[in-house]
């Protein structure tokens, strides 16, 4: 009791006010024993919470129901999707063959990249074909308007050529994709012109490049210098009237397709192919292609070796292996060549039996 009492002088030394400890007891009950609501110890606590309001939901009215099932265009809120674009919906149009049809798919046809009930079209695991009516080449004609003078190309050339362009679009492996369509005709809306930086395998075929551009979005390549282009919208292009281009949501897997190298290659025998790549294998590398570069002089310098050299190898060794075999088929078809080997990043090529056969004939002409 006597460490109580003498602890109570301590703490009452802290309090705000010093009172004795009768003072502080007459205090303590009034407080405890007051019946006055407005002036309570702390705070006021309510006697009944007020009831929470409950938020009656509402029925859709007939109006509501009726505008949901109107098509609708890209950015809005009506399925599926109806575009006026006159050629079929591929995921890359320049590093696909229409012509040629896969073996089979890695993934159900029925899966379209559009997401589902989202597009009007079927999609066949490939495309999504577009109706039968062709859009009249005088309606581009007439968004083209009048051909630039040369004092108006060069001030575009100049106003968007630059690195340091704020409407630059990168080009990579996938070359002229779909989506890519879309990201063109958003620049349009505030530039004239659209700078378009191509790198990868589609820079082995720039003109390949420029004509799906040209032919996708009816607009007109002004300047080209290696890997950079320039493509102009036109002088009657209206933004609010642009073409509806439906995004795809996802990269469809790729189908299956014919080897490209075979046991044999066309025109030789299977010990005569072997020989050819173990020949390419040891011979030196005619060029190091890097990774997402600029492959602009490779056709060229493939058909100058193969003036010489009956095989040619090529070291892909930083290059993915889908890219690689790009390159190859590329090279299949701009050369013309026949790719014998893929290993470990290496591309061997063999210039083939007609190539060797026009060489041959040229050497007796030039002796003469």
């Amino acid at each position: 009791m006597q460490r109580k009492a003498a602890a109570s002088p301590g703490l009452l030394c802290v309090l705000p006010w010093r009172v004795t400890g009768a003072a502080w007891a007459c205090r303590l009950h009034s407080i405890l024993t007051s019946s006055d609501s407005h002036d309570p110890p702390f705070s006021s606590v309510p006697e009944k919470p007020p009831p929470a309001r409950i938020k009656r939901r509402t029925k859709p009215s007939a109006t509501a129901t009726t505008t949901s099932t109107k098509p609708r265009h890209t950015g809005g809120d009506r399925f599926p999707v109806h575009s006026d674009l006159p050629f079929d919906f591929r995921y890359s149009y320049s590093e696909t063959d229409p012509c040629l049809r896969p073996l089979g798919f890695r993934e159900p046809p029925r899966f379209s990249p559009f997401g589902p009930g989202r597009l009007d079209r079927t999609w066949n695991g490939v495309s999504a074909p577009a109706p039968a009516e062709e859009k009249p080449a005088a309606e581009r004609a007439a968004v083209l308007g009048a051909p630039l003078t040369e004092s108006e190309i060069e001030e575009l050339v100049e106003r968007y050529r630059h690195s340091d362009c704020s409407r630059q679009i990168n080009l990579g492996k996938g070359g002229v994709t779909h989506n890519l369509l879309d990201d063109i005709h958003n620049h349009w809306k505030r530039a004239e012109a659209v700078r378009i930086k191509c790198l990868g395998a589609p820079t082995l075929d720039m003109d390949n490049v420029c004509f799906h551009l040209e032919d996708k979005t009816g607009g007109k390549i002004i300047y080209r210098r290696i890997n950079i282009l320039l493509l102009y919208r036109g002088r009657n292009y209206d933004p609010r009237r642009r073409p509806v281009v439906p995004l795809m949501l996802w990269k469809p897997r790729a189908p299956i397709y014919p080897r490209l190298v075979k046991n044999a290659a066309e025109g030789l025998t299977f010990e005569e192919t072997k020989e050819m790549r173990s020949r390419g294998l040891n011979s030196p590398a005619l060029m190091t292609l890097t990774r997402n570069g600029v492959y602009v002089s490779v056709v060229e310098k493939v058909r100058e070796a193969f003036k010489t050299e009956e095989v040619v190898r090529l070291d892909c060794s930083s290059v993915e292996t889908s890219d690689s075999k790009k390159i190859g088929v590329k090279l299949r078809d701009l050369v013309p060549c026949v790719p014998i080997l893929f290993k470990k990043g290496q591309i061997v090529i063999w210039r083939g039996r007609q190539k060797q056969s026009s060489v041959d004939h040229q050497e007796p002409q030039d002796q003469a």
